[in-house]
């Protein structure tokens, strides 16, 4: 199995109650199948799989099997620190029906050398008989996978790729001209996409692929057959949305981006939290810009309604005055991670910052009465 094209790093939809939004994944891997994405790579980094517990993410994977069909290859992510617990993820992971590969990352948090990622990927695919993409990813994990321990890794049969998310061109050229013709490299970064290929690597696995899954697919397949003039136009239309993806930390643009398509809800598991007003600003004229959303059809920050929201999870009771343009309010959806329906609602929406205060101040049994800094 060679892996070629655009992969995308499918992200993991939440409801506001923070459990997995089938439905929203299920319908985002058919969008990106019919839109003739090369591969999908659900529980990644992208989506958010340090959070999920060990049959979320599980399910995830057999969803993305599911309405996959056989269509594309599914590349399900199963990572650990401990080897022998990355051993048994990717035992289990194989014995999933559909799924075609595994994507494994650096141990993280341990540190360990060259030798010790060596045979921690070693004895990964040792374990397995499906093909392995190492991840290579050491601004998350501490460590960095060198060119000659990838070169050696090459000679273990059913290790068939790497995900090189280094960031550095310099290592990827070198490990471009180590490994075999049948080793597939690919980028980790949306932003290398072109510069990989030209110094002779095959795609890409994608964050911005959950957005732009055609475009990116297009943009990589036309590169490959160096029709270079063709992907250029693409990445240059596209480079500030590649760029903007990675204004805070993955995933909170690419979340925040889909949520303005319609395709999801915005909702993170902590620790990750929602982008600040100033980042998400920058990335919404971005997204606008490039045609990804309609100004018409957007809320934007100068909107007039506003709302209150009330809390009486633990303490006392409490109310929060916000803009609905607000991240934390997001028109009166958003709910801070650990806050439930139960325990929490919403009042407005209120036509001026007038009314809302005056409403704020017959709302009953409250001890604590704030604003937001969006006020």
């Amino acid at each position: 199995m060679q892996l070629r094209g655009c992969g995308t790093a499918l992200v993991t939809p939440f409801h506001q109650d923070g459990s997995i939004d089938e439905p929203a994944f299920r319908n985002l891997v058919a969008w990106q199948v019919e839109s003739g994405i090369d591969f999908l790579d659900p529980c990644g980094t992208t989506g958010e799989t340090p959070t999920l517990s060990h049959d979320e993410w599980l399910r995830v994977i057999d969803l993305a099997v599911e309405v996959g069909a056989g269509r594309v290859p599914i590349v399900a992510g199963a990572t650990s620190n401990s080897t022998n617990d990355a051993v048994q993820k990717a035992k289990e992971v194989a014995a999933r029906p559909g799924v075609d590969a595994i994507l494994t990352a650096n141990p993280y948090y341990n540190k360990p050398t060259q030798e010790g990622q060596y045979r921690h990927f070693r004895a990964i695919a040792e374990a397995v008989d499906k093909p392995i993409v190492v991840y290579n990813v050491p601004g998350r994990t501490g460590a960095n996978l060198e060119p000659a321990t990838l070169a050696r890794l090459t000679e273990v049969p059913n290790i068939v790729a790497v995900k090189e998310a280094s960031g550095s061109v310099n290592q990827i050229a070198e490990i471009c001209g180590l490994v075999p013709e049948n080793f597939s490299v690919l980028s980790g970064d949306d932003v290398v996409t072109l510069p990989v290929i030209a110094l002779g690597g095959v795609g890409v696995i994608s964050v911005v692929g959950n957005e732009i899954p055609r475009e990116m697919a297009e943009m990589t397949r036309t590169a490959l057959n160096n029709d270079w003039d063709a992907a250029r136009k693409i990445y240059r239309k596209y480079l500030p949305l590649f760029q903007a993806n990675f204004i805070e930390s993955n995933p909170l643009p690419v979340k925040a981006v889909l949520a303005m398509m319609g395709k999801i809800e915005e909702v993170y598991r902590l620790p990750l939290l929602p982008m600040r007003r100033d980042t998400r600003s920058k990335l919404q004229k971005i997204a606008t810009e490039v045609g990804l959303i309609s100004k018409a059809a957007t809320p934007v920050a100068e909107s007039h309604d506003f709302f209150v929201y009330e809390n009486w999870m633990a303490g006392p009771r409490k109310i929060v005055l916000h803009r609905s343009s607000c991240g934390q309010c997001n028109h009166g959806k958003g709910r801070p991670s650990g806050h439930d329906a139960n325990h929490a609602k919403w009042h407005g929406p209120y036509t001026s910052l007038t009314e809302a205060r005056e409403a704020s101040q017959v709302i009953q049994n409250v001890l604590i009465r704030s604003e937001c800094k969006c006020i």
